[in-house]
This record gives structure tokens, C-alpha cells and sequence, in this order.
């Protein structure tokens, strides 16, 4: 299976202005392949000729007048940039004939100068060696030069192709794909449920009886005064002027110092999930559309998304299973000791007692439900069963049984 492996580089001078011009000359191929396709299908409604396209923006345009500048940087990320294009109208245009799964997508949009810039070398346009004397690494960039980068671990393999990234606040990354042996590690029993939530970040419920919640550390609230504060005096400085340059790269670096913490806290809780349980339920949430909601801000600075498809990939890797229960399913209805669903209830509502007499908390009950719909789930696949379906479309009561009889042969 293939992993990326990201470090931080620090390119010189020289090597920074190099790879500023080869940022540009990426983002004009991007940009020129998409407004030859826009032109040919949007004004004259042909379906261009993609290879034919890609040819045209690289190899042909630096023989023109116009953009023999091309010849200036590496042939590599120019062709990388167009190959870049011509998959987003690939995929576009399978969209509208539906011979594509999921969405209908839209077409590449330009790029523009500000924000993340990102030139890609395949394995013929870079070499990597490690000083083997200390943590420091070097990748050999075709017309750039030998680029240092700290190297916090190591490569377990040859790398296939290397990103070098800017980011908006000014820090260089270096980011391989190498290919990796998937991990084995020893089979667990547990099986864990979780509730995904605001006031906590994940509320999990284990089959060996442990119950713990993930603290929501709301890395974008506690930072906001001084966001807050950064963007007014961006806002004051003169475009064009260094000082403005200056002001947008602290703004710039405290949005990365929040994307930083939000993606360690969920590295560590789905490493935690992973490594602890066999089989991990959680419930198939539309973030897309709970981010068009009142909650839309919280739901974002939570990162949800990022933590699911964290556990699947986290899950994949190690031979574990990630099982997904439908999000109409009555979690936080029912009751995790008899199964009666007795309605929804209001969000104010944290603690309620049930007609059997257990007194239930929101989300452990709900954490606990999930973790035996998975349990449901396993006995049905195996049987050659539809999970999706049953637990999506079975009526209350029915689902109320076969949740007493997960739970009695659990």
C-alpha cells in the first residue's frame, strides 16, 4: 500500500526563488489546459481531446514566443500540472455522460498566485540521500538543486514521487509517497462504538466495558481573539507593501498553528481507536450537509471528516475493520438495556430514565447502541445479510429485537 511521508524543508535562497518560478510555470500549464478547455466545450460545445490538450500547454507552448519562459524550470511539474487538469476533466466530463459514480462534479477552476503553492517531481526528476550522521535529509531537484529537509523519520522505501509544498505562511514541506508493507499486529476482541459530538469531541463505548469521552479542544474558538486581532491590522496595511506581506503571513501562521493542533489531537484519537479494538461503528454522518447548518463553524473546527477518514485509513493499514451504521438509525433513542425507542428527545436533555428503570446517559447510551449495531452488523454479514438495509429500513421495533438479541449474545 502507498503512504506519504511529510517533512519540512528549508530550501536557501536561491533554491527558493527557483522554486517560486517553477510554482508559476506549474500554475500557468494548470491554468492554460483549463482555459482551453473551458474555450473549446463552454463557447463551442466540443469535448476537447485531452491528450492532445496536455501536448499543446507543455511541449508545444515553449516553442512559442509567449511562453518559451517554460524551458526555464524542470519539464516534470509542468507535465505533472497539466496531468493534474486533465484528470479534473476527466472526471467531469465522465460526470455529465454518468459514467461516474458518486456526485456529478464540476469542472477545474484556475489557480491563483496566493495561497498553497505545490510543484510535483516524479522519479526521474529527483534523487533523496540521508546524512546518516544526523537527522537531516536531501533531495536533489531537477534544476533546483540539493534541498534540505529535516528528516523526523525514516523513509522505508525509494519514493515513487515527492511534492514540494509552500505553504501561505512561508514554510516549505517536502511530502514522498513511498510504498509500505501493510502492518499485522495481533488480533484484539474488543469492539468499540462511537458517538461523534460538540461538547466532546468522541464519546466511545467499548465491548470490555471501558467508557471514556475525547475532549473537544476547539483549537479555531481559542485562538479566534487573536485571529480576530491579525486580521485588522491586515486590513490596515497598503496593498502591495512589504508590511502587508508581513501581516498576511502571521494570519496565515496562526491558521497553521490551528490546523496543526486539530490534526495531531485527531491523529492520536484514531491511532487510539485502532490500536485498542478490532472492529470500530460509527455513524454514517453527512458533514457536507451539517456544515451548511447553524453549527456549520463548530462542526468545522471539530473535523469530523478528517477523523473519520483518518480511522478508515488508520484502520486499513493495520488489519482492522471500520463498520458504518446508517445515520437515521434511533442511537440516541433507544435504549441500550431493553431496546424500547421511545422518540426523539431535545438536546437539552442529557440524562433520561427509561420505562425498564435504567438511567441512561445520552451519549454513553448512544455510544453503547452503536457499538451493538455493529455487533448486528457482523452476524448479518456473515449470514450473507444487507447492513445497510436492515439498519436503515427495519421499523423500530423490529430493530429494538435485533438489538436484544446482539445484546444477549454479547
Amino acid at each position: 500500500m502507498k503512504k506519504r511521508f511529510s517533512y519540512r524543508a528549508y530550501p536557501d535562497a536561491d533554491q527558493r526563488a527557483m522554486l517560486a518560478k517553477t510554482f508559476g510555470c506549474a500554475r500557468v500549464v494548470y491554468n492554460d489546459f483549463v482555459a482551453y478547455c473551458r474555450d473549446s466545450y463552454e463557447k463551442r460545445g466540443v469535448i476537447p481531446d485531452l491528450n492532445e490538450v496536455k501536448s499543446i500547454v507543455t511541449a508545444q507552448a515553449k516553442r512559442t514566443p509567449e511562453r518559451q519562459w517554460l524551458a526555464e524550470v524542470s519539464s516534470v511539474p509542468l507535465q505533472e500540472a497539466a496531468r493534474d487538469a486533465q484528470s479534473g476533466y476527466r472526471a467531469f466530463f465522465m460526470s455529465i455522460a454518468g459514467t461516474r459514480r458518486g456526485p456529478r462534479v464540476n469542472p477545474p477552476r484556475m489557480k491563483r498566485k496566493s495561497g498553497r503553492q505545490v510543484a510535483t517531481f516524479t522519479t526521474r526528476a529527483f534523487t533523496v540521500r540521508a546524512d546518516g550522521c544526523s537527522r537531516w535529509g536531501f533531495v536533489r531537484l531537477a534544476k533546483i538543486g540539493e534541498v534540505k529537509f529535516r528528516l523526523s523519520r525514516p523513509l522505508p522505501s525509494c519514493p515513487s514521487t515527492v511534492k514540494v509544498i509552500c505553504e501561505p505562511s512561508g514554510e516549505y514541506r517536502v511530502s514522498f509517497v513511498v510504498e509500505v508493507e501493510a502492518a499485522c499486529p495481533a488480533a484484539v476482541e474488543s469492539v468499540a462504538g462511537v458517538d461523534l459530538g460538540l461538547a466532546h469531541l468522541a464519546i466511545v463505548a467499548g465491548s470490555s466495558g471501558e467508557r471514556y469521552r475525547v475532549p473537544n479542544q476547539r483549537n479555531l474558538r481559542s485562538v479566534e481573539h487573536k485571529l480576530a486581532k491579525a486580521q485588522r491590522r491586515l486590513s490596515r496595511k497598503e496593498k502591495g507593501g512589504r508590511n502587508r506581506d508581513k501581516a498576511r503571513i502571521g494570519v496565515a501562521r496562526l491558521h497553521a498553528r490551528v490546523a496543526r493542533s486539530r490534526k495531531d489531537q485527531l491523529h492520536n484519537v484514531a491511532r487510539r481507536l485502532v490500536d485498542e479494538n478490532q472492529v470500530i461503528a460509527v455513524e454514517n454522518l453527512d458533514v457536507v450537509a451539517l456544515g451548511k447548518t447553524r453549527f456549520a463553524k463548530s462542526i468545522a473546527d471539530a473535523g469530523w471528516g478528517i477523523l473519520l477518514g483518518l480511522l478508515r485509513s488508520k484502520a486499513r493499514e493495520s488489519g482492522r475493520e471500520v463498520v458504518v451504521i446508517d445515520r437515521w438509525f434511533p442511537s440516541t433513542q433507544m435504549c441500550s438495556q431493553c431496546g424500547r425507542v421511545d422518540g426523539p428527545k431535545p438536546l437539552r436533555i442529557r440524562i433520561w430514565k427509561c420505562e425498564c428503570g435504567a438511567v441512561l446517559d445520552r451519549d454513553y447510551n448512544a455510544a453503547v447502541n452503536i457499538m451493538l449495531a455493529a455487533g448486528l452488523a457482523e452476524s448479518l454479514n456473515a449470514h450473507g445479510g444487507v447492513v445497510r438495509r436492515v439498519l436503515a429500513l427495519a421499523d423500530p421495533s423490529e430493530l429494538g429485537t435485533h438489538l436484544a438479541d446482539a445484546r444477549a449474545s454479547a
